[in-house]
């Protein structure tokens, strides 16, 4: 099954229209503002459908929710390779969104339901950080096809068709789950328990004081990274007309060319540190004594990173604000096996699904409030011409990144399954 968890990692981060998604924004003519709309509207989907479909998957099964997640996935592809003007572009992410909510908690479920059977659940980050490295590598051959394709092509239309045909092959896999990775469900489920048990395990979680602070720690770490990660593309193309503008290599290219010579070398780069940060979680767990100690030491160095972001930013260092990104990139794929590795021991085994379906929830709200905010700042700064154009990315984070390292100094004892019948 470990080659099938990596497998599906791989497949699922075939996406390789990630790394021009934002350019691919701007040159439809809309402004960060209106990205961070875009970007705030799929994390609301995936607020209102993400615990559901965490609970519809415990219920109805595992494999069923992924198959569902993948097409949805496709759909959306398609819609964006197609679209025009605004609102196919507001559908195309409330089909991804769709695609987000009954994947991310399920799956980290089927890993956790196969450690149990093996009785290998001490070994959950070092397994987790190993399939998600996978998805790092996945995420480090689609950068490099990306940056061909767009540099051949010139345009970003063929990057969204493109992704759909490894989710296809996505689904074929999904085909080789046994179905015990289902996990324990009941023989039928109505409309009525699904929103019972939804209410149950929320009102649990949020009343259960060390997955409540887990769920906070998701909220601002997850939530400002992934609000703020995008940002790296329209740097790299700023980056890539400063540096290649003078040369013969760029001559005749227009901006989307001139960008792919660079987005594809460090999104390649980037994906792969991020796969070997991963791989070393659990050593990083292993030298610091526990899993809480680690997340410490991640957030000791995560302020680090956006403090020099934000330096970087502020004086339009283009090449230390790439590395800042860069090295955000690795720290943040440290932070998430250990997550979920803690999630998993304070949560719970029948409603493993439901309840890291939960985290990904409180990420995804955090996203959605952040992201048109760091929009309006960015262009607000851009305006006014007050210093480097994207320094509130770095400040926003310098300031979470902070808060977040000076409240989690409690320890939090034992881990303890989540008291949920």
């Amino acid at each position: 099954m470990l080659f099938r968890f990596s497998l599906y990692g791989f497949l699922k981060n075939q996406r390789y229209f990630e790394p021009f998604l934002v350019l691919a924004f701007l040159e439809k003519g809309l402004s960060f503002f209106m990205i961070g709309l875009l970007i705030a509207s799929r994390e609301l989907w995936v607020n209102l459908l993400e615990v559901p479909s965490g609970v519809v998957a415990d219920l109805y099964g595992r494999r069923r929710a992924m198959m569902t997640s993948f097409v949805a996935y496709i759909v959306s592809f398609v819609i964006f390779g197609l679209a025009d003007d605004l609102l196919p572009l507001f559908v195309a992410m409330a089909f991804f969104a769709v695609g987000d909510a009954f994947r991310t908690g399920t799956h980290k479920a089927m890993i956790f339901t196969w450690l149990r059977r093996e009785g290998r659940t001490d070994e959950r980050t070092r397994v987790y950080g190993f399939t998600r490295s996978w998805s790092k590598l996945g995420s480090a051959l689609s950068g490099v096809v990306a940056a061909v394709l767009v540099f051949v092509g010139g345009s970003y239309v063929w990057v969204f068709w493109l992704s759909t045909v490894p989710y296809v092959l996505g689904l074929v896999n999904f085909m080789g789950y046994p179905a015990w990775l289902d996990g324990e469900r009941p023989q039928s489920a109505s409309a009525g328990d699904v929103a019972r048990r939804l209410w149950q395990v929320l009102k649990a979680s949020l009343s259960y004081r060390p997955l409540r602070r887990l769920l906070a720690e998701s909220m601002g770490f997850e939530g400002c990274f992934h609000a703020s990660k995008g940002y790296l593309q329209p740097l790299l193309q700023a980056a890539a007309v400063a540096w290649l503008g003078g040369m013969a290599l760029s001559e005749g290219l227009d901006a989307a060319r001139q960008a792919a010579l660079l987005v594809g070398p460090v999104y390649l780069l980037l994906h792969l540190l991020s796969a070997w940060a991963s791989r070393r979680a659990h050593g990083l767990v292993t030298w610091v004594g526990s899993e809480e100690k680690a997340s410490r030491v991640i957030w000791a160095m995560t302020v680090l990173l956006y403090g020099l972001l934000f330096t970087a930013l502020l004086a339009s260092w283009h090449a230390v604000a790439i590395l800042a990104f860069l090295l955000l990139h690795v720290v943040q794929n440290l932070w998430r096996p250990v997550l979920i590795s803690r999630l998993d021991a304070w949560g719970s085994e029948r409603w493993g699904a439901t309840v890291l379906s939960l985290e990904n929830q409180a990420k995804s709200l955090a996203t959605m409030i952040l992201a048109p905010l760091l929009g309006l700042a960015v262009d607000g700064v851009s305006a006014r011409g007050l210093g480097g154009e994207l320094w509130p990315v770095g400040l926003v984070g310098l300031v979470f990144a902070v808060g977040f390292l000076i409240a989690g100094r409690g320890a939090m004892g034992t881990p303890r399954e989540l008291p949920l019948a």
